[in-house]
This record gives C-alpha cells, sequence and structure tokens, in this order.
C-alpha cells in the first residue's frame, strides 16, 4: 500500500515546491500549512520583494499561510525564477559570517537561521552571525 508521502517530507521543501508548481502554473495564490518558521521565511520573501504578501489565515489547527505570488513582464513571468533548499534534515549546513557568499551575483538571497532570528544573508554577514543557510531565491 503507498501511503500519501508529504507527512514525511521537509516542511521548508514542502512550502518551496508549492511555492514553485503554483507559480508555474501561474496561480495567484498558494495555501502552505502554517509553521512560525515558514511564516518567517514568507515575510523575509515579501520584504524582499520576491511575493506580493503572506498572510496568516484560520484558527488553531486549520491554520495556514496565504502567500499571494508576484508576476511581472509581458509573458507573466514569475519574480522568483528559482528556489534551492540548502541545509536539509539529513544534512545541515552551517556557515560563519565570513563564509557567507552572494546568491546569484547579488539578485538572489540565502535565507539564514541564526541566533538572532532568520534573516537574510547580507543582513548576517553585516551583523557578523553564521548560522544554517535554509535555503536561496532568486
Amino acid at each position: 500500500m503507498l501511503k500519501n508521502q508529504v507527512g514525511n517530507m521537509d516542511p521548508i521543501t514542502d512550502m518551496l515546491n508549492r511555492i514553485r508548481n503554483a507559480q508555474a502554473v501561474l496561480r495567484p495564490q498558494v495555501e502552505v500549512p502554517w509553521s512560525y518558521l515558514k511564516y518567517e521565511i514568507a515575510q523575509i520573501l515579501e520584504k524582499k520583494g520576491f511575493i506580493e504578501k503572506a498572510v496568516k489565515t484560520g484558527k488553531k489547527e486549520k491554520k495556514s499561510i496565504e502567500i499571494t505570488l508576484k508576476y511581472g513582464g509581458g509573458n507573466k513571468e514569475g519574480a522568483i525564477s528559482g528556489l534551492r533548499r540548502i541545509s536539509k534534515p539529513g544534512q545541515r549546513i552551517y556557515l560563519p559570517a565570513r563564509a557567507i557568499k552572494k546568491v546569484k551575483g547579488g539578485y538572489g538571497l540565502a535565507i539564514i537561521s541564526t541566533s538572532k532570528g532568520l534573516m537574510t544573508g547580507q543582513e548576517a554577514k553585516k551583523q557578523k552571525l553564521g548560522g544554517e543557510v535554509l535555503c536561496e531565491v532568486w
């Protein structure tokens, strides 16, 4: 018997895949199960202009994050051209501040979990903080 494997999947990877798939078929919004970490990632993406907005919806067990995707250009090109999960549950990737590099020559961003919360790679480097590199977006 085959079971639904979504429960075993990494929740951040699931979120990134949902965004990637929704954007591929030009959906205006995508709904992601709620967690504080995923909401913080969505807030960073909103602040940096990769998505239109991220809103918490529902109550108790039915909480979710509604992400409104951003499109531009005549051919409805998405604001996010690529997403990549760096640190995975099976292999965590930690970097000191001096080792944090620019993503796609500065056009993208890395989201890093530091001792002072989630922030972009640029912010972490400025504050001289290292941490776990969660994902890259460009």
